[in-house]
């Protein structure tokens, strides 16, 4: 019987149990290395950090968050300028961030200096409310109209502006196919509260951080788990606001999610909320919004056109129509309908306000003769 070479054998074994005893090691220093980053950063954040020694800090007109977390960081009030930035983006709380001379506490909470920076003293303000469905070009009107900025001006810095900081930026598509603007969608219509001697940026900042305050976490999972994007969703709720905008923002989002459905037999929207059909009677963005904007409809792009002319293109057009609430946009995620428009694919309203659905478009011309004659009557007993 040959004898075992027990030398064989040993010197493989202890080297082994060396490499794994080292990647233990390793591993044990990133996991201690993960928690410490952690523990400093909830730390920063909760204001766990030595405080009591007041700082005046010096926010200059027109600086962004990132310009303030640098100032904040070279007073000695935070440590971390990029986890100051991203919580103050997370928090919504980018556009009530003012300008001038503050009095702050070194390692404070992120919570305490955002509420400092915040405040304004005796400045002259003007209030202006947005009602759902208002178009940039309106919104930007209403602000020329204040005094606060020319409508261009606020066009420009809400088409062109850097609005990285708020979390939603991010899904809004650089390049869109005959996009009218790349804003519509996102300048959340609200009341607010604007500084007279603002920058046109704070207040485009203000309409983009109340929509990254309402578009909570719970969107963005519902949106992956329907495999549906952001630009997607707010075109459709604009949809929904212009087309409803009361309670029956469920039933028309259903409507609409019906006809863009796969295997649809009606893959085009048909919205005369935009659409080459010109009637008085509606609010019809190419008509009413895009069409002046180029001087006439003759001058619009022709790409333009066909990106939001919903009777000739199938799906979604390039972008929204107007700024929805949120109400519109918790529909279009979530239609929630009633069973008459469950599986509808048409309706029409008459003047009274009532909506007439169908599912076939012998239903939907028999509502559109019940529509009118119910209107035939309002007339004649006018």
């Amino acid at each position: 019987m040959k004898e075992p070479n027990t030398s064989k054998h040993t010197a493989p074994r202890r080297k082994g149990r060396w490499l794994g005893r080292a990647l233990l090691g390793l591993l044990l220093v990133l996991v201690l290395a993960a928690g410490a980053t952690a523990f400093l950063f909830r730390r920063e954040i909760t204001g766990g950090a030595a405080a009591g020694q007041t700082v005046t800090v010096t926010v200059e007109k027109g600086s962004g968050v990132a310009a303030i977390a640098s100032r904040l960081k070279e007073a000695g009030v935070i440590r971390f300028p990029r986890l100051f930035r991203w919580y103050v983006g997370r928090q919504g709380a980018a556009g009530r961030l003012q300008y001038g001379t503050f009095e702050v506490e070194k390692g404070a909470s992120y919570d305490a200096l955002i509420e400092a920076l915040s405040a304004y003293a005796a400045a002259e303000t003007t209030r202006l409310t947005f009602p759902e469905g208002t178009t940039a070009i309106a919104i930007a009107q209403k602000m020329e109209q204040a005094g606060l900025c020319t409508a261009e001006e606020f066009l420009d810095e809400a088409n062109g502006g850097d609005f990285s900081e708020f979390a939603f930026w991010q899904y809004v598509p650089e390049d869109v196919p005959g996009r009218f603007m790349k804003c519509e969608g996102y300048l959340f219509p609200d009341t607010y509260e604007f500084l007279n001697d603002g920058t046109v940026h704070d207040y485009v900042a203000t309409f983009y951080a109340r929509f990254d305050e309402v578009v909570t976490e719970d969107v963005y999972a519902a949106l992956e788990a329907e495999g549906m994007t952001l630009h997607e969703l707010v075109t459709l709720a604009s949809f929904v606001q212009e087309e409803a905008g009361n309670d029956q923002d469920g039933n028309v989002a259903q409507v609409f999610r019906n006809r863009l459905a796969e295997g649809s037999p009606y893959p085009r929207l048909e919205s005369n909320v935009s659409s080459y059909i010109q009637s008085d009677e509606d609010n019809n963005y190419l008509w009413n919004w895009v069409a002046p904007w180029y001087g006439g409809w003759d001058n619009i792009p022709p790409e333009i056109v066909a990106a939001y002319d919903t009777y000739s293109r199938e799906g979604l057009p390039a972008g929204p129509v107007s700024n929805p609430g949120l109400a519109a946009i918790r529909a279009a995620l979530d239609p929630q309908p009633s069973p008459e428009a469950e599986d509808a694919y048409f309706f029409v309203t008459d003047l009274t306000g009532h909506y007439y659905y169908a599912r076939t478009l012998a239903e939907h011309q028999a509502n559109i003769r019940a529509a009118r004659a119910v209107n035939a009557g309002l007339s004649t007993a006018d």
